[in-house]
C-alpha cells in the first residue's frame, strides 16, 4: 500500500453549500517527509477542505488527491491514509481495545496491530477501560490509534490537540515529527498556533476558504522585518539621527515610545549614544506564527508594522517606568 509517494495534492479546489463559498480556487501540496501545519480561524474553510480530501465532501469543483488518486480510488484507503476529523465518537460500552479490534478486522489488519497502537499512543494500560469513561485527551489518543491501524503513508489530523494536557501535547509533537520523519506524509489542521509553530514545516494559511500563504515556515518568518522598541528622553533627537543615518521606517508610540523597523538594537544605541539622548528602556520584537496568522486573516497587522495595542512592553518595563524617577538608583 505504500508506493513511495504519500504526496497530497489539492487542485483549485472549490466548494459552495448554496450562496456560501466555504473553498474557493484553493491549491497546495503536501509532501511526504514534512509535517505542515494546515491554519485558519474558525469558519476558514479548514474542515471542509479536509473533508472533501477524505471523500466525505463532494467538491463544487478542482480536486483533492492523495498518491495521485482521488480518495474513493485507493482501495483499502486505511492502508494508505489516516485520518483523525474533529468530532470523533466512540461506542461507550466498548473498550479501547475492542474499538480498535472491529476497525482492525473492517481494514484487514491482524490483532496484533491494536496492541502496537495502543502502546503507540499511550493508552495500553486504558485498553480494557469502556470509552464511554475517557477524558477528552484519551479521546483524542484513541482517535489517532484508530487512524494508525493501517499504518498508513498519510496522516490527517483536524485539531488533534484538542483536550490534551501540555504533556500530552508536547508527546503529540514528537510523535508528528518521528512520523514524518520516516518518509511519511502529515498533514494538521490547528488554531493552536504556540504549538504549531514548533511542530510544522511547511504552512498553509486559509482566510475565508482561500489560501493566504503556502510554503516554508522559516520563508514566512523571514518575510517579515523585526523592530526596535525605545523609549528615548528625547524622541524627536533620536528620530532625526536615526533617519540621518537611514533609518526611515519609525513609528510613533504611546508613552513616548517609538518603533525602528529592519534595525538592530546595537544600532539604535549606539546612534542615541552620538546624538546624547538618553536611553530609559529597549528591546526587540520579532514577528511569531500567531501575529503573522492575523495579519493575514484579519487585517489586525499591516505590512511589516504591527499594531500597536497589540503589542505591549514586558511586564517588568511597566513597572520600572512607573517609579518615581527622584534621583534614586
Amino acid at each position: 500500500m505504500h508506493d513511495g509517494s504519500g504526496r497530497v495534492v489539492v487542485q483549485n479546489l472549490t466548494k459552495t453549500f448554496g450562496q456560501v463559498v466555504a473553498v474557493q480556487n484553493l491549491s497546495f501540496t503536501v509532501e511526504p517527509g514534512s509535517v505542515t501545519g494546515f491554519l485558519g480561524p474558525n469558519g476558514a474553510g479548514k474542515t471542509t477542505t479536509l473533508r472533501m480530501l477524505l471523500g466525505l465532501v463532494t467538491p463544487t469543483a478542482g480536486y483533492a488527491t492523495i498518491n495521485g488518486q482521488p480518495f474513493h480510488n485507493l482501495g483499502n484507503p486505511g492502508r494508505v491514509v489516516g485520518a483523525v476529523l474533529e468530532a470523533q465518537s466512540f461506542h461507550p460500552n466498548r473498550t479501547a481495545r475492542n474499538h480498535l479490534r472491529v476497525y482492525a478486522a473492517a481494514i484487514g489488519v491482524p490483532d496484533e496491530r491494536v496492541d502496537t497502537v495502543l502502546q503507540l499512543v499511550g493508552l495500553a494500560s486504558a485498553a480494557d477501560r469502556g470509552a464511554g469513561g475517557f477524558s477528552m485527551g484519551m479521546r483524542q489518543r484513541l482517535a489517532l490509534a484508530t487512524a494508525l491501524l493501517g499504518d498508513p503513508q498519510v496522516l490527517v489530523l483536524d485539531e488533534p490537540a484538542n483536550g490534551l494536557d501540555p504533556e500530552g501535547i508536547v508527546w503529540l509533537r514528537t510523535f508528528m515529527q518521528n512520523f514524518a520523519r520516516t518518509g511519511r506524509t502529515v498533514l494538521v489542521s490547528s488554531h493552536q498556533l504556540a504549538e504549531v509553530e514548533q511542530t510544522v514545516e511547511q504552512v498553509v494559511i486559509l482566510s475565508r476558504g482561500q489560501a493566504m500563504y503556502y510554503g516554508p515556515l522559516d520563508q514566512l518568518r523571514k518575510s517579515q522585518q523585526g523592530r526596535v522598541i525605545v523609549r528615548p528622553s528625547d524622541p524627536q533627537r533620536l528620530i532625526t539621527a536615526l533617519q540621518e543615518a537611514g533609518h526611515t521606517a519609525i513609528e510613533h508610540l504611546p508613552d513616548g515610545m517609538i518603533a525602528v523597523t529592519g534595525a538592530e538594537p546595537e544600532q539604535v544605541g549606539d546612534l542615541a549614544l552620538a546624538a546624547s539622548v538618553a536611553i530609559y528602556g529597549m528591546y526587540s520584537q520579532h514577528a511569531d506564527l500567531e501575529q503573522i496568522f492575523f495579519q493575514l486573516t484579519s487585517g489586525q497587522f499591516a505590512g511589516n508594522h504591527y499594531n500597536a495595542t497589540q503589542q505591549q512592553p514586558p511586564p517588568e518595563w511597566h513597572q520600572q517606568w512607573q517609579r518615581p524617577q527622584d534621583g534614586g538608583q
